[in-house]
């Protein structure tokens, strides 16, 4: 039996045109359109987080300063305002009549508004703004004319958009002086002089944010002029016009600190009222430089607190916003991960 041995050519050209696979390139993943905006936000919070880091140690800075300068001046403000509260007893003892003593019948008030040179403070400015604006709608209401100091660039600008409300006079605040001096609160203390010594104005009030601590502080109305004998001459809360009986009257406002007796042991040299009118420009450069040290006080203390609020919610926004990239990078990968065992698959069928 003889086998024929025919090449049998029809079975080799099936593998021999069949395509081997090369081995595959590295694969790079391009991130689309949402994983690039997601990684810009994520860049973008982490600059800010930098930026309000460095603020909060800078305003952390100067807190400290600040704080100090309030409760180093606290001590001489309360003396002077003690020593003059003695003395006008003295004067009243005696029947003598002193312009800044007695309050005069209240035709106008002037309004000394203190707020700050710079923003991202939270709501510092924006606070004692609201204070003002209550106090100038309750003259009104009482049919009272008003004169309006503004001391602080973010009060300035606020007040120059406003078209209802008149400003006598613009001041830049401490003008970028670290902390406020004697030269800045004299220049408030001559005009706030020359307002209520000429009797343009009956009637002086100043309105700033008093520091509490480094967690509060609120603003308060305090009367600079004139001296009431009461009391301190500018205690908690000062002296508001109320309308009692239907007349305009000035009543306390708050309890003011307990003064001791004069001593007896205690002579004056001079005539009281002679050392108190020598003494008037003592008290008013003493008590509006405590204003302006109390806003600037105030003012550190809510931008270290609102630059340490944008950092913690920086944080937490960064962990969001990395988790949401992390999610979109991922479903990426996978989605090309998937299209190359597609294409993978797809080629074994030839």
């Amino acid at each position: 039996m003889i086998h024929s041995l025919e090449p049998k050519f029809h079975q080799t050209p099936l593998p021999l045109l069949r395509r081997i696979p090369k081995s595959p390139h590295p694969i790079s993943i391009r991130c689309g359109g949402a994983t690039r905006e997601l990684r810009s936000r994520l860049d973008s919070i982490k600059n800010t987080q930098k930026l309000t880091e460095a603020m909060k140690l800078v305003a952390a800075a100067k807190v400290r300063r600040a704080q100090e300068a309030v409760i180093n001046s606290r001590p001489f403000s309360q003396s002077l305002a003690q020593f003059l509260h003695f003395i006008t007893q003295q004067i009243q003892r005696e029947d003598i009549d002193f312009p800044f003593l007695n309050p005069r019948p209240v035709r106008k008030v002037a309004v000394v508004v203190f707020t700050g040179d710079r923003g991202l403070c939270g709501g510092f400015n924006a606070s004692v703004l609201k204070k003002a604006e209550t106090r100038l709608a309750e003259l009104k209401n009482l049919n009272l004319g008003h004169t309006l100091i503004s001391v602080g660039k973010k009060g300035n600008s606020y007040f120059r958009r406003r078209s209802d409300i008149e400003v006598d006079r613009f001041i830049t605040g401490c003008s970028g002086v670290s902390l406020p001096t004697a030269k800045e609160a004299q220049a408030i203390a001559d005009i706030v002089f020359s307002l209520f010594i000429s009797e343009e104005v009956d009637k002086v009030e100043v309105i700033y944010t008093k520091f509490v601590s480094l967690l509060k502080s609120e603003p308060v109305i305090e009367t600079l002029l004139p001296l009431l004998g009461e009391g301190e001459a500018m205690g908690d809360g000062g002296f508001r016009l109320t309308t009692a009986e239907g007349k305009l009257t000035v009543e306390r406002e708050g309890k003011g600190g307990e003064l001791g007796e004069i001593s007896p042991l205690l002579e004056f040299e001079q005539d009281p009222v002679q050392i108190l009118d020598g003494m008037m420009a003592l008290y008013l450069n003493s008590q509006i430089l405590r204003a302006l040290q109390e806003s600037m006080a105030s003012e550190v203390a809510a931008r270290m607190n609102a630059m340490s609020n944008a950092s913690e919610n920086a944080m937490e926004l960064k962990k969001s916003v990395t988790s949401a990239y992390n999610r979109e990078r991922q479903a990426k990968i996978t989605g090309e991960i998937l299209e190359i065992v597609a294409g993978a698959e797809a080629l074994k069928e030839f």
